[in-house]
């Protein structure tokens, strides 16, 4: 397979939502021009990240996944040949959730994903979370990629990170709205690394209250199977600055590497892992505050 191009669209949202439909759909041509085989937005990228506490206000500014916003970027990745990966406030019952849309490059919807880890400490305790993580063939100029995603908060959980490798996911998009700084890097290497998997994140810019821009991508393969000894995983970590940012993955390096290491699935040994989902347990150190979420 040649190098798989994949594009962050590292954007400065605007006032509206018409605006950043128009500004979106410049970017993701401007992607296509680069050579990108996928383009992935910031986090709820048809609102930018804008989570009034108004309950009736915020329901106003939802969006259906079949909405002129969302289809719009569906027909648009028929046209570029392009996958592209379109975040925004989707209008749910109760209440609205924070989704990625993924269509491939013949425009066809293939997975569509609510973020499970909502910040439920913070403005999103006002949107409902999702139910699952997904994984789906995704259809790409360089041949099929098994993709997944998480959104944001979900990286910081390792459990998102495998239950995606355990569906098999060889690649893995983040849409991503906070500050991104050596600690969350270190998670997303982290979730590269021990699942042999491709990590792909993007931020909002610095401009953009509580975001720094630092879109990054990860690939996994720490030890490469010719013995060359090991190798930084991060293959673009970008500035501050709007823009958009290509990364050429080698995957067939990363499935060389996946069917011959010893992280991922090797060795992992499930049986003895039953406290993480017994629901009886009296955990300690959890705020005090916090709630039990079904």
């Amino acid at each position: 397979m040649e190098k798989l191009k994949i594009a962050l669209l590292q954007l400065m949202p605007g006032n509206t939502q018409a605006e950043n439909l128009e500004k979106g759909i410049v970017a993701c041509k401007q992607a296509k021009e680069m050579g990108a085989d996928i383009a992935l937005f910031p986090e709820m990228w048809n609102v930018g990240y804008n989570i009034p506490q108004n309950a009736e206000k915020l329901k106003s500014m939802a969006v259906s996944s079949d909405s002129r916003f969302v289809q719009t970027f569906g027909k648009l990745a028929a046209e570029l040949d392009m996958a592209i990966a379109v975040t925004y406030l989707e209008s749910f019952s109760p209440q609205p959730r924070n989704t990625v849309t993924l269509f491939d490059r013949h425009g066809n919807s293939v997975l569509h994903y609510a973020k499970v880890h909502t910040c439920d400490f913070g403005d999103e305790c006002m949107l409902y979370p999702g139910e699952d993580f997904y994984v789906a063939d995704l259809d790409t100029a360089k041949g099929t990629v098994k993709t997944g995603a998480m959104i944001c908060y979900d990286r910081e959980f390792p459990e998102s990170g495998r239950i995606l490798m355990l569906k098999g996911a060889q690649l893995v998009l983040v849409p991503n709205a906070c500050p991104m700084e050596i600690n969350r890097l270190s998670q997303l290497r982290g979730r590269a690394y021990e699942n042999m998997y491709v990590i792909a994140t993007c931020n909002y810019p610095q401009g953009k209250p509580d975001c720094n821009g630092h879109s990054s991508v990860f690939d996994g393969v720490a030890y490469p199977v010719d013995g060359s000894g090991p190798r930084d995983t991060c293959l673009l970590e970008t500035d501050g600055e709007e823009g958009i940012y290509i990364a050429e993955v080698d995957m067939d390096l990363v499935n060389e590497y996946r069917s011959s290491e010893v992280h991922g699935n090797a060795f992992r040994r499930p049986w003895k892992y039953t406290l993480l989902t017994d629901e009886n347990i009296e955990y300690p150190f959890i705020r005090a505050e916090n709630r039990k979420i079904k």
